[in-house]
């Protein structure tokens, strides 16, 4: 395979990581704009810290191509679930009914009213680190919400109300029982807290059965 027949490096894993995998998502999303070069990004991660999950159709109906020269470079998720995790939340222009029950569940969690521009910076300083590493936690996995993405046996999975999905770029495998045990969270401190408030990302199809 040529490298003009290779997939573009915009495949977004639970982990962080941004890989070129031929499988698509159910959601796109925004960094800003993110130069390519012969097919893979740059060492650009991030334009800005306003990380969203968008609809793979513009409200309007408009297009720009997977690699503008203006305007935004699309991301792709298998999920919200793992949109969130990578740190993005959801866009209030395309997905405006999702933003509004986001912001809902934040406030419930914390107590505060706050802009989209507050949430992006707590979000942001809860998900790289200076180093522009995923920020990760340990957390009893009983204890977490449904949503969330954790590692467990090396692998990302998602918690699910009595079980694990494992995840893959093109889908989620069969479901395992949820350990009683510690394991390492991907989803950010906020977003879990969000989570547990009642907000509930939309999965895959995959990851209904």
């Amino acid at each position: 395979m040529t490298s003009a027949h290779l997939p573009l490096q915009n495949r977004v894993l639970p982990t962080g990581e941004i890989v070129s995998d031929p499988a698509r998502g159910t959601f796109t999303g925004n960094r800003g704009i993110l130069p390519f070069d012969a097919r893979k990004l740059g060492t650009s991660r991030w334009k800005h810290p306003h990380w969203i999950i968008c609809t793979l159709t513009h409200p309007k109906g408009r297009y720009h191509g997977p690699q503008p020269t203006r305007g935004w470079t699309p991301l792709f998720f298998l999920d919200e679930a793992v949109g969130l995790a990578a740190g993005h939340r959801p866009c209030a222009y395309c997905r405006p009914k999702a933003y509004k029950s986001f912001v809902q569940a934040w406030r419930q969690a914390t107590g505060e009213r706050v802009l989209h521009k507050e949430m992006d910076r707590v979000l942001h300083a809860n998900r790289v680190t200076p180093s522009r590493e995923q920020v990760r936690h340990i957390h009893p996995l009983h204890e977490l919400p449904t949503g969330a993405m954790i590692v467990w046996r090396d692998q990302p999975h998602l918690v699910l109300p009595k079980t694990l999905a494992p995840y893959a770029p093109h889908g989620y495998g069969p479901h395992l029982p949820r350990p009683q045990e510690e394991v390492t969270v991907l989803t950010p401190a906020p977003t879990i807290a969000v989570l547990r408030a009642g907000y509930r990302p939309k999965w895959h199809e995959t990851a209904e059965n």
